[in-house]
């Protein structure tokens, strides 16, 4: 892996999650989306647990707070982006979802540029409304609230990285985010959690959208700078686009990508300015996923 270019190993673990995305939706037919969003992380948890054992002795109160404020970031989020899932093509949810790192990059900032960030990602999220067809607004909610999650899963990693060594604070973190889910998981669940099909989708799923992403990603950040990291990652919601339209023949119209073109424009637009400003010695909030849809 040493020989691949880092900017490879992101692009490869963004389509390994987008892919990932779009096979547990073609699932929803077998499966509740709360069912598929438990078991994904379920499996994830197994895996975590087995590479990153953490160690539970000695934490602080403070300590667990954080790790089970992680967990509940992440199983929310990926509860909701299924749920949108099931209402509105993958491509617009993720466009959506994209809002709430977004935002987070640029909170607090009084700066003109910022501020167009933001506005360019509104024209987007308006334009996903302005078409012949309206979009479900219940899908759309849950999209940013996802999004919304997203930013706090965020917020929280560092102080998760400083208290947890390595991956251990994914580890407990996503235990957490397992409890979580476990009842409304199982109580829709039916039959489900017994089909050797459902188990066979979403094992693959917690794969593709977590353990590769996240074994690339951190390979790939230890020769690569955040801004690049983050304008790569704001080629996700185009890759959801294009592996929901590969696998679940969902196809966007023409505005709906101007949409998407918008967001994807703010995004990259508001990280390479953080990544500027960070050069020049200021504080900013950057972009970076472990998990995503």
């Amino acid at each position: 892996m040493n020989r691949v270019h880092p900017v490879v190993l992101v692009l490869v673990a963004i389509a390994s999650v987008q892919f990932g995305a779009s096979l547990a939706k073609g699932a929803f037919d077998l499966a509740h989306p709360a069912t598929l969003a438990f078991l994904r992380g379920a499996i994830a948890s197994v895996v975590f647990i087995a590479i990153a054992p953490p160690r539970l002795s000695g934490r602080s109160r403070r300590d667990w707070v954080v790790a089970a404020g992680y967990g509940v970031c992440l199983a929310g989020m990926n509860a909701l982006i299924y749920l949108s899932f099931a209402r509105i093509p993958v491509g617009l949810a993720v466009t959506l979802e994209f809002v709430g790192p977004l935002a987070l990059g640029v909170v607090g900032s009084r700066r003109a540029v910022d501020l167009l960030w933001v506005a360019l990602a509104a024209v987007g999220v308006v334009l996903l409304g302005a078409g012949p067809t309206a979009h479900d607004p219940v899908g759309i909610a849950l999209a940013l609230g996802a999004g919304a999650l997203w930013a706090a899963y965020i917020a929280l990693a560092g102080p998760l990285g400083r208290r947890w060594q390595g991956a251990t604070g994914l580890t407990v973190g996503s235990a957490f985010g397992v409890l979580l889910l476990a009842g409304p998981g199982l109580a829709l669940a039916g039959g489900a959690w017994r089909d050797p099909r459902v188990l066979g989708v979403m094992a693959m799923v917690a794969l593709l959208s977590t353990v590769i992403p996240y074994g690339l990603e951190l390979h790939a950040r230890r020769s690569i700078s955040a801004g690049t990291f983050g304008v790569l990652m704001s080629l996700e919601p185009a890759a959801a686009a294009l592996f929901a339209w590969l696998v679940l023949g969902e196809w966007l119209r023409p505005l709906e990508w101007l949409a998407m073109a918008a967001v994807i424009a703010a995004s990259a637009g508001a990280i390479r300015t953080a990544a500027t400003r960070r050069a020049r010695g200021q504080i900013t909030v950057g972009n970076t996923r472990v998990e995503g849809a």
